[in-house]
């Protein structure tokens, strides 16, 4: 699947202000609800619930946080770039400042595994990842990952 299925530019966030996990996860779900035209409480429980059984804090300041959703027949994504780091309970301990979220439909969860594995190797891309902390609008946030994404796919 390509991310510009389930990313979209008013799901991007550069420079939030974002004091916690819960704040962090808090905000992705308003976001999503919003596009989703869907209650925050519901989107943001299934990702709190899903950090219950271990982090989505994947080490070098990104986190995947993730989530099924129901009452949807579409997969959502957000990014957010902190404006300063949060404790996240990363597995290399270290704050994180990057967060791509990804919501699927219950019954989508198998076809989606695909995106959050290329999306960790992505964010694991320490190219990347300086690129996105550079980034100072969400147009530029946006930008980075979708032309990353189309350069990844040309034939070599």
């Amino acid at each position: 699947m390509q991310l510009s299925n389930v990313l979209s530019l008013d799901c991007t966030k550069s420079a939030v202000p974002c004091s916690s996990k819960k704040r962090a996860l808090e905000l992705i779900s308003e976001i999503a609800a919003t596009h989703l035209d869907q209650n925050p409480q519901p989107l943001f429980e299934c990702m709190l619930n899903r950090e219950k059984l271990g982090t989505t804090g994947i080490g070098n300041g990104v986190a995947i946080p993730h989530g099924r959703i129901s009452n949807s027949d579409h997969a959502i994504a957000v990014l957010i770039q902190c404006q300063q780091p949060i404790d996240f309970d990363a597995i290399d301990g270290q704050p994180i400042d990057i967060l791509f979220a990804l919501l699927v439909p219950e019954e989508q969860c198998t076809e989606h595994l695909s995106t959050l594995a290329s999306m960790a190797e992505k964010l694991g891309n320490k190219k990347i990842c300086k690129q996105l902390r550079n980034a100072t609008t969400d147009q530029e946030l946006y930008n980075i990952l979708i032309d990353e994404e189309e350069v990844s796919v040309i034939p070599q």
